[in-house]
């Protein structure tokens, strides 16, 4: 989903402003939905997630730069750290914990609308064992590239890194990806992944 016209420049707005937060919002909620719902199998997770993005987007909103790149771009990276905080939450929280309760309950609809979302992103998990072997940093800009379907230059504004350590992460990546898949790349990649990997 591309980024509305009006979203190209300051979005210290949509820190005070809630019509411009709801059009933010609209525009790029089921971007950040599909990115957790190919990371995060629960549909109430994704849900409580989503919501924890766009918060954290309303807080970082004035200090975003629009020469550092796209606002979907910069939506993806603070997904992307919203994500791994969590992440690490849950890993700790498992180690001291065997069940955590009190979670957010969602309506049917919703819980049948986040698992179609989930069901739709399958066919991406599959790649998640040789994506595993992948640097961090590779895994990062191939999901961003090859799965969001950002350009170079966004992907770099979400990894807050240049465009040429994009490119040269993504080029070690379908590298390494091909070595370890072999010939059995196109039964484990998803066609339109595919075509970003070769």
């Amino acid at each position: 989903m591309g980024d509305a016209d009006e979203f190209s420049g300051d979005l210290s707005r949509i820190a005070t402003d809630p019509v411009a937060f709801r059009a933010y919002y609209r525009a790029h909620v089921e971007a950040v939905q599909n990115y957790l719902a190919r990371r995060v199998r629960d549909p109430e997770r994704v849900a409580d997630l989503t919501a924890d993005v766009f918060l954290a987007v309303i807080t970082a909103a004035p200090r975003y730069r629009a020469a550092k790149g796209s606002p979907l771009g910069w939506t993806y990276g603070v997904a992307r750290n919203v994500l791994s905080a969590d992440l690490r939450r849950v890993e700790r929280e498992r180690r001291a914990v065997t069940r955590i309760a009190g979670r957010r309950l969602l309506a049917d609809d919703d819980i049948a609308r986040l698992e179609d979302r989930i069901d739709a992103q399958a066919a991406v998990r599959q790649l998640v064992p040789a994506i595993d072997e992948l640097t961090e940093g590779e895994r990062a800009v191939l999901e961003f590239v090859a799965i969001e379907g950002l350009t170079i230059r966004e992907a770099a504004t979400a990894l807050g890194v240049s465009t040429v350590a994009v490119r040269v992460r993504l080029h070690r990546a379908r590298r390494r990806l091909s070595r370890i898949s072999g010939d059995s790349t196109e039964m484990v990649i998803h066609p339109t992944v595919l075509e970003v990997l070769q």
